[in-house]
């Protein structure tokens, strides 16, 4: 029985310290590990960042020469890769969490010394550090800021294809790179992390269809906020029934456990999973025809019968089998203790012939309640239960 689609993490989700409580039905906190590894398969890994840097064209490197140099000049110097791209990830107490991007950019060019002309390949070391924060929250979506972009600049290695390099082309390109690139480098950072801000805020955006039941929707209650040692993330969850009504739950106070060595902790309410086993668990009412040579050796159940079913009501009588139908009654409950989850399910269990004009004759009407185990694990990215007898 599958429960509901876990959302994608987002490094952009409010703040849950060990002891603080939380007011919604769905919450998790994430570790700076499991936010680092998403945020990498984003940025680099998918290839966001090469793409939106791959049209950066830097603007042309003049220089005058000196007394005892030729006058230099570089055009259409512009980047070739990004190699070894690697992205790192530090919580800010307060205020939001800090990105830094560390890459060597590999640059090409013509460059011209002089009346010598010649290709020229430029490999720099930047690292781009930004500190994110959220702000603007409306109706489940948050506003990225983008704030404090700082890029410096690291070993730079120039090579042209003659092999002549002077000291002042290398002098030239050093002091144009480090005035020109952190104002081109900044804005593109700042798209790219928009960018995958609208991807991952999609994904606490969800409204997930149950059967023909109903849906499961969710989203962000409340603005973000960090702390030094991990994220969390606060969620609305709305369990509407086909038509719309809504199938209330408690939304009491509850607390998270610390992560520990965990990459992420999702905590879901009991009352929360009860409305959504209210729309995952309808089940039909399940008939099973038993012949009369089943119960054959059961005579304490034949007196039973016999004095239930008047002699004189031939219409009993005959090869019509007993039938046994259970229908579920009310709503199941999930009950969650310390390593252990139980369903509990209340059905009616009624005991009947079928005369043989067509009409029924009720021999046992009995309501029994069962306790399921719930053994929970996550498959395929959905929250899934497996339901035993106890």
């Amino acid at each position: 029985m599958t429960m509901l689609k876990l959302f994608g993490i987002i490094f952009f989700c409010g703040l849950l310290s060990p002891s603080q409580e939380v007011l919604s039905g769905l919450s998790c906190a994430v570790s700076p590990g499991a936010m680092q590894n998403v945020l990498s398969d984003a940025i680099i890994h998918n290839g966001l960042l090469q793409q939106h840097l791959q049209g950066l064209v830097l603007p042309n490197v003049v220089g005058d020469g000196g007394l005892l140099s030729s006058p230099t000049s570089i055009t259409g110097l512009h980047l070739v890769k990004v190699q070894l791209p690697k992205l790192s990830v530090v919580l800010l107490p307060g205020i939001g969490v800090q990105l830094t991007i560390a890459a060597k950019l590999e640059l090409s060019g013509n460059c011209l010394v002089g009346l010598l002309s010649d290709l020229i390949d430029i490999l720099v070391d930047v690292n781009i550090t930004v500190n994110i924060k959220c702000t603007n929250f409306e109706s489940g979506t948050v506003q990225v800021v983008i704030e404090d972009c700082l890029c410096i600049l690291g070993a730079i290695k120039i090579k042209i294809l003659s092999g002549l390099l002077s000291l002042s082309v290398n002098d030239i390109v050093l002091n144009q790179l480090k005035a020109t690139l952190p104002g081109l480098l900044c804005p593109v950072v700042d798209i790219v992390i928009n960018l995958v801000n609208i991807q991952l805020m999609s994904t606490l955006n969800e409204v997930i269809p149950v059967g023909t039941a109903g849906t499961i929707h969710y989203q962000l209650a409340s603005l973000p906020f960090t702390s030094g040692l991990f994220l969390g993330l606060d969620l609305d969850g709305a369990v509407k029934q086909v038509g719309g009504s809504i199938i209330p739950h408690d939304s009491s106070a509850s607390a998270l456990p610390p992560l520990l060595d965990k990459l992420l902790v999702l905590g879901l309410r009991q009352s929360f999973l009860n409305a959504a086993l209210s729309l995952l668990v309808q089940i039909p009412p399940q008939t099973f025809p038993c012949s009369p040579e089943v119960f054959s050796s059961a005579s304490s159940l034949q007196e039973a019968i016999s004095t239930l079913v008047p002699a004189e009501c031939s219409a009993c009588r005959g090869t019509s089998p007993l039938v046994i139908k259970l229908t579920l009654s009310g709503n199941p409950l999930i009950l969650l203790e310390e390593n252990k989850a139980t369903v509990e399910l209340s059905v009616m269990i009624q005991l009947f012939l079928e005369r043989l004009d067509g009409s029924i004759l009720n021999i046992l009407l009995l309501k029994a309640d069962l306790g399921l185990n719930a053994l929970v694990s996550i498959a395929g990215g959905k929250l899934v239960l497996g339901l035993s007898l106890g």
